[in-house]
């Protein structure tokens, strides 16, 4: 359980890096720049929303092979049902910013199926490794090539963005951007999308690095 929670930090620690780099991108970016006031709000909420939905995921893949082993048929519901209750918190958190959000399971669903798969089959191959007195870095290097850990990463972000572009279709402007909302809403998705790549890739070569080797400060992880 230590190492699984150890885990869902590192994760954390990464979605942070992410949205903050989003956002740093969205402050240069029209009309973005426009609606940011009322999107950054949520945006913060959401990141928050969502290293709790992930942290769930984690902790679950960390569960006896027994246990594991069971449905996935059956194990997705009940994450999927965990993470409705999160949202319910950040719909409730969300209330107290002039902003309105209805969240679109329909169109959000088989994307976060997808997400969720792939986080749990992830960790799961990290928590399961051999050799439980590696560092968590020692374990992750021997689960994944940099590249493979690279590409990973890129496709977590790039079902998280995803999903946030959902979101920000649902969120209540002003009545001159109102018109603007479905550009907004693509907009935000394309500068999470090139915030994600070269992100994905620098974490990935900060996760593997040499263990004698001081980690690059820019992701803040601490592995």
């Amino acid at each position: 359980m230590k190492r699984a929670r150890s885990l869902a930090r590192l994760n954390g620690r990464i979605l942070h890096a992410f949205s903050q780099r989003t956002t740093t991108a969205l402050r240069a970016a029209l009309p973005l720049r426009l609606a940011l006031p009322h999107l950054e709000p949520v945006l913060a909420l959401n990141v928050a929303k969502e290293i709790r939905k992930d942290t769930l995921v984690i902790l679950r893949a960390n569960e006896p092979a027994t246990e594991v082993a069971a449905d996935w048929n059956e194990i997705l519901p009940q994450l999927l049902q965990a993470t409705k209750e999160i949202d319910r918190g950040f719909l409730d958190s969300v209330g107290r910013f002039p902003v309105e959000i209805v969240i679109r399971y329909e169109e959000i669903a088989p994307i976060r199926t997808r997400r969720i798969k792939l986080l749990h089959d992830a960790a799961r191959k990290i928590l399961t490794a051999r050799d439980a007195d590696r560092r968590l870095r020692e374990t992750m290097q021997a689960s994944f090539s940099r590249d493979e850990f690279a590409q990973l990463l890129h496709e977590l972000f790039r079902l998280y963005a995803e999903e946030t572009r959902s979101l920000s279709r649902s969120v209540r402007l002003p009545g001159p951007l109102v018109p603007l909302r479905e550009l907004i809403a693509q907009e935000l998705l394309n500068v999470m999308l090139r915030v994600a790549r070269p992100l994905a890739l620098e974490i990935a070569t900060t996760v593997f690095l040499p263990a004698t080797t001081e980690e690059a400060p820019v992701t803040g992880t601490d592995i």
